[in-house]
């Protein structure tokens, strides 16, 4: 805490360059120290205390909200600005500053203070917590800004600024790639908290080709590195038939160094490349472990032949006529080329169905 800055540290130079005028003669050689330590005197007053040095004469001279003018010789925020020669909002933001920084106890509160009286004021650092220079800064969106900005560890000022200037911002996202990947970190951490902006976002992207293709591409991406980062850390793999099975020593292995290859790319770094080479990589030596071990392939084929026949079924139980009421109907879509498909789908059936009775009829001894 450091002393006020009396008014008349600063009345006494003004009163003598008023009275001398702009032809005065110089001032003898002990006048001039005399102003000089007197100046310095007021600077580092100023530089020790700051915007409190002011907020001291708003404070000490407005009178609070609800107070009448005859219940105290203090002045409307009003009547001080043009005395001031400047605008109210300024005087406002002082007595707001002021204000907050009595109620965490730096400072006397208004109705303690009387014209002309001087305290103990912070250091000039601790203004900058209490005061903006912006009056955008006391609507609700200017609240939100300087919490944001603080949260961050920059002054509130700068925050403010930025909001008030879209198109600079624009312009400097535009010509700058370390403000653009600033603004795209700051929306992706925006988006889980604002989902208006994160569909109008999604919308965006879908309404441009290049961007779908883009996004698209980086979702494969990233469903490869996926499968191989499942090897790593679950130590089990997918065949291509859809069977999960453990994944040997040595594939985990290839696994392992493909993945850590990928987790060292800088940000920024093209991925896509490597993730297909780890992929493609992998599904060999997942192909290679099936062939490899003759019961493992069977449950390959198995499975495989289960998929098919399960996607099959589901197709055929749309091959109905459900939705037509009458035989004149069907006579209506009738083609030739319907019939011969399904003869050739049953014709199909009927081989894998006499394939498989085959092999679950019992097999006669063979002679001897």
């Amino acid at each position: 805490m450091t002393a006020a800055i009396a008014p008349s540290e600063t009345a006494a130079p003004e009163a003598a360059a008023s009275e001398a005028g702009p032809a005065a003669e110089p001032a003898p050689a002990v006048d001039a120290a005399r102003l000089v330590a007197e100046d310095a005197r007021a600077f580092g007053a100023y530089a020790r205390t700051g915007g409190w040095a002011f907020g001291l004469r708003v404070a000490r001279s407005v009178r609070p909200g609800g107070q009448g003018a005859g219940e105290t010789p203090k002045i409307s925020a009003k009547e001080f600005a043009e005395l001031a020669g400047c605008s109210a909002d300024r005087v406002m933001r002082y007595y707001k500053a002021w204000d907050k920084a009595a109620d965490d106890g730096m400072v006397p509160h208004f109705e303690a203070l009387a014209p002309g009286m001087d305290v103990e004021l912070p250091d000039a650092d601790v203004w900058l917590m209490y005061y903006t220079s912006r009056s955008s800064a006391l609507t609700p969106r200017g609240n939100a800004i300087t919490e944001a900005a603080e949260a961050e560890g920059i002054r509130p000022t700068k925050a403010l600024e930025v909001a008030e200037n879209p198109t600079a911002l624009r312009a400097a996202i535009l010509a700058d790639p370390g403000t653009a990947e600033a603004a795209r970190k700051a929306l992706m951490d925006r988006l889980g908290e604002d989902p208006a902006l994160r569909t109008e976002l999604v919308r965006d992207i879908v309404r441009a080709d290049d961007l779908k293709k883009a996004v698209a591409a980086e979702a494969k991406a990233g469903d490869r590195v996926g499968y191989v980062r499942q090897i790593v850390e679950k130590g089990q793999v997918k065949t291509p038939a859809g069977q999960l099975i453990e994944a040997p020593a040595e594939l985990r292995e290839e696994a392992e160094r493909h993945l850590s290859l990928i987790d060292e790319l800088d940000d920024g770094e093209e991925s896509g490349e490597w993730a297909r080479e780890a992929y493609d990589t992998v599904r060999d030596l997942v192909a290679q472990t099936v062939q490899s071990d003759p019961e493992l392939r069977v449950q390959e084929r198995r499975a495989k032949f289960y998929s098919s026949l399960q996607k099959a079924t589901k197709v055929f139980e749309e091959l109905t006529f459900d939705d037509i009421q009458n035989a004149e109907d069907i006579q209506d879509i009738y083609e030739d080329d319907m019939v011969r498909r399904l003869e050739d789908l049953q014709q199909a059936i009927g081989a894998c169905i006499s394939a498989l009775q085959a092999a679950s009829a019992p097999r006669e001894p063979s002679a001897s």
